[in-house]
């Protein structure tokens, strides 16, 4: 088995056909064709249905594994380089929306000073899209909201954060004084993430001690859109305190809700396997800015702990 027929399968398995393949890895078709061919014969199953272009189920395996075997191939290059001189290499770091607003400036600003070397790229997106992701070797960290519900991944705290009510000044709940209770919010359409997501499963859980049933606008799994509707005139809705950026309080309210936990953001790792120093080290830094940032959004709360020094 060769580094070049597992590169093959995974470049059938993100472009969708031998011929994107092939472009994607600067060669030509037929040498796709010919690494998929010798790597079924060896395995002695068939990886790539002809008619379809799709993985088999042996494929969609043998992709999940070669993944990771990449991954701690090209971890062996950046640890050796750690050794050496200054560590070298790319970090692929998965965000949720929310977290994002204040965190990815604080990194950026850091990872420009101490690791000059490091490619870092960011993808956004939500539990659901990146934790699968994490699990194959596509990302090699993410900025999660807790729950993390696969257990091929483990996760630290790195926060937590306000949930609240986001209205117009002009709507009835804005005038409200105190916590807003869940019997109240009842009373009125609000725009609510899915079910099923982090942030809904804490409003329903709160909801229901309190014994009542929230109406939903709209249920929508994306908290950015769920904000932008808010800010464009359709409604209430409950969100993160840090989607309420300081430019939009002219015109609209963040509300405390009674009895209503705070939302944990964890930085998630996989739970098997050694990090390559480069993934390590931003992984310690990501920590330490947080737990050390000097002015975290309204909402936010960082946890007591020491400071950690990063890998030099």
């Amino acid at each position: 088995m060769e580094i070049r027929q597992l590169e093959a399968l995974i470049g059938i398995a993100e472009h969708g056909t031998f011929s994107n393949a092939a472009e994607s890895l600067g060669t030509v078709q037929s040498n796709i064709s010919n690494r998929i061919a010798r790597l079924e014969s060896e395995l002695g199953t068939e990886l790539v249905n002809r008619a379809t272009g799709t993985l088999t189920e042996s494929g969609v395996i043998v992709v999940e594994r070669a993944r990771r075997v990449l991954v701690e191939l090209r971890a062996i290059a950046s640890d050796v380089s750690e050794l050496n001189a200054e560590i070298r290499g790319q970090v692929t770091l998965g965000m949720i929306g929310t977290a994002g607003r204040w965190l990815v400036p604080l990194l950026l600003e850091n990872v420009r000073q101490r690791y000059r070397h490091i490619n870092l790229r960011i993808s956004e997106g939500t539990n659901s899209a990146l934790e699968p992701r994490l699990i194959n070797g596509q990302l090699d960290l993410a900025v999660l909201a807790w729950p993390v519900m696969a257990d091929e991944l483990i996760e630290v705290d790195l926060f937590t954060e306000d949930l609240v009510v986001i209205a117009h000044r002009d709507h009835p709940l804005a005038h409200m004084e105190g916590p807003l209770p869940f019997s109240l919010l009842a009373q009125h359409d609000i725009l609510l993430p899915m079910r099923g997501t982090p942030i809904r499963r804490e409003i329903d859980d709160a909801a229901r001690l309190a014994g009542v049933e929230l109406h939903p606008l709209v249920e929508l799994d994306g908290l950015r859109t769920i904000a932008s509707m808010t800010f464009d005139g359709h409604g209430p809705s409950i969100l993160p305190a840090t989607m309420l950026s300081p430019h939009l309080r002219a015109n609209f309210v963040a509300l405390p809700i009674e009895n209503i936990a705070k939302r944990r953001v964890v930085l998630a790792t996989r739970r098997f396997g050694f990090p390559a120093a480069p993934v390590r080290a931003i992984q310690a830094l990501l920590e330490d800015v947080v737990a050390n940032a000097s002015a975290p959004p309204d909402g936010v709360y960082l946890p007591k702990r020491a400071s950690r020094t990063t890998p030099a």
